[in-house]
């Protein structure tokens, strides 16, 4: 799986941080999300998918590899 993040279209709502913490966080200054790893391991792909799914600005994207 690969992960990419389109930061221009995030609302800093942070669900993904509080589903993912190993794969995303935000930004102090705006809450903006900040990816921290671009291939999960295998174990965090279960809630990386889930983080895309709750996204409200549909940030995430996922290419399942």
């Amino acid at each position: 799986m690969k992960v990419t993040i389109e930061a221009d279209k995030c609302v800093a709502a942070g669900q993904c941080v509080l589903i993912a913490p190993e794969v995303f966080d935000q930004r102090e200054e705006d809450g903006i999300v900040v990816l921290l790893e671009e291939r999960p391991a295998p174990h965090l792909h279960d809630a990386v998918r889930e983080s895309a799914a709750v996204c409200p600005a549909a940030a995430i994207h996922l290419a399942e590899s």
